[in-house]
């Protein structure tokens, strides 16, 4: 079994990985959204030299190799390339990670009003426990879009600000009734217990409707507008040895903030580098920003393009001969719940970047299962530069399972292999990863984009 990695980690590489996990932090602390994290990427892009693909295409302008480029879609998702020397045709180096994370969404028309307090009714998106959303102090990031299609970006909750939240069943009164059995028609956000005396009926819901007209917002615009509601407060160091880091959102954005910051450090190399951050991977990475759309397809035909490489037939065989890293987290093995783990296959932290196989469950339903002769290289790649990693599976055989997308990248023949941060509270309002295995996972992405395929 590996070594903990904080005893290969002193003096000037611990203070490598303390600069790089105090950046994460404010990443995670500030972007709370798929929305937000996307603004992130285009920023950082930008500040790096990546022009904006829309751009490039009016301008017919021509790419050659080095050249770096990022396209947006529907402010959801983005994808980044470093054009490599080689011809598309003989594919690309990717590294996919998702930006959306389990949270609650307000519905169209959420605002109601019950025993003097007005609420706002939500509809929970991919797989949480539901008790573990009461108690807790939430914030609302999202956006508002007007009928004129003025844009107004909603946060509330954040920075020393007014939070809002779901009640939970005091001990005293639960006989009977389980907070394991909090149901999604349970999950009422409380937004405020002052009435509008001016107002003749619904005095509650009044006086929320006039807190939001303060900020441009009417009732009907609910429809036309995208809140999630998120874990209030910003990540911190975790562990009296702060060796940890919590904070909401590290499914997948742990994965994607390394990532992209392994991009930026792609100067030119020798098969073109991409970095995909996309979004609905929560919930089957359906819909027109999630990777079953045919968004990254269209875009890489694109460059292609502009690069005087697109036909049909190069796409295909583009697409067919890359290599990927489908980033995304899987499950380090808990100290208080051993009993669904395998400590000898499973994950553990602060031991390198996870790699597994294969994903799905019972029997590798839905999995997809990685390449044996694509594994070789990986290992030849990071052993080279010492990179720290550890071949995983993903709890006990039979005890559950997960999926990526990882399986529907593969239905373009590619070599696709899940590569990523092991997590504990995986799903939770709050979730524990390593410092270390954090910088690990960005100097594996870092190499990955540099091999040769």
């Amino acid at each position: 079994m590996k070594t903990n990695l904080w005893e290969n980690y002193e003096n000037e590489k611990g203070k490598e990985v303390e600069d790089f996990c105090k950046s994460y932090k404010e990443f995670l602390s500030n972007n709370k959204t798929e929305r937000e994290c996307t603004s992130f990427a285009v920023k950082m892009a930008e500040k790096n030299g990546f022009k904006p693909l829309e751009k490039l295409i009016k301008e017919n302008k021509k790419l050659n190799a080095g050249d770096k480029v990022y396209a947006v879609n529907m402010d959801k998702n983005v994808v980044l390339f470093v054009v490599g020397k080689r011809p598309f045709s003989e594919g690309l180096n990717i590294v996919g990670a998702h930006i959306d994370s389990p949270r609650l969404d307000l519905k169209a028309k959420p605002l109601y009003e019950c025993q003097g307090f007005c609420l706002l009714d939500t509809h929970y998106y991919g797989g949480i426990k539901k008790y573990q959303w009461t108690a807790c102090p939430l914030a609302l990031h999202g956006v508002v879009i007007k009928k004129d299609g003025t844009k107004l970006d909603f946060v509330v909750g954040e920075n020393d600000d007014c939070v809002v939240g779901i009640s939970d069943l005091l001990p005293h009164l639960e006989r009977g009734e389980k907070k394991e059995n909090v149901k999604g028609e349970d999950l009422n956000i409380i937004a405020g217990n002052k009435p509008d005396t001016k107002a003749k009926e619904s005095k509650f819901k009044s006086f929320i409707l006039n807190v939001l007209k303060q900020k441009g917002i009417d009732e009907e615009d609910f429809f036309s507008a995208e809140i999630e509601a998120v874990p209030a407060g910003k990540a911190r160091d975790f562990g009296l040895d702060k060796s940890m880091v919590i904070g909401y959102g590290q499914d997948d954005r742990v994965c994607a903030y390394t990532t992209l910051k392994a991009i930026m450090e792609t100067k030119t190399p020798e098969n073109t580098a991409v970095c995909l951050l996309v979004d609905k991977e929560e919930i089957g990475s359906v819909g027109a920003t999630g990777i079953h759309s045919k968004y990254f397809e269209n875009t890489v035909a694109e460059v292609m393009n502009l690069c005087g490489q697109y036909d049909e037939l190069n796409l295909r065989r583009a697409l067919q001969n890359s290599n990927m890293l489908s980033s995304d987290v899987t499950a380090g093995v808990d100290p208080n719940y051993l009993a669904v783990f395998n400590p000898e296959t499973d994950a553990h932290l602060a031991k390198g970047i996870s790699f597994n196989k294969f994903t799905g469950s019972y029997g590798k339903a839905g999995a997809n299962d990685a390449n044996p002769e694509f594994i070789a290289k990986l290992r030849n790649c990071l052993d080279a530069k010492k990179v720290s990693y550890q071949a995983t599976e993903m709890g006990k055989v039979d005890q559950g399972g997960g999926g990526t997308i990882a399986y529907i990248m593969a239905k373009f023949g590619m070599n696709v292999i899940d590569a990523g941060v092991p997590v504990l509270n995986m799903h939770a309002p709050w979730e524990i990863t390593s410092k270390v295995d954090i910088y690990e996972a960005f100097r594996c992405y870092v190499e990955f984009f540099k091999m040769k395929n």
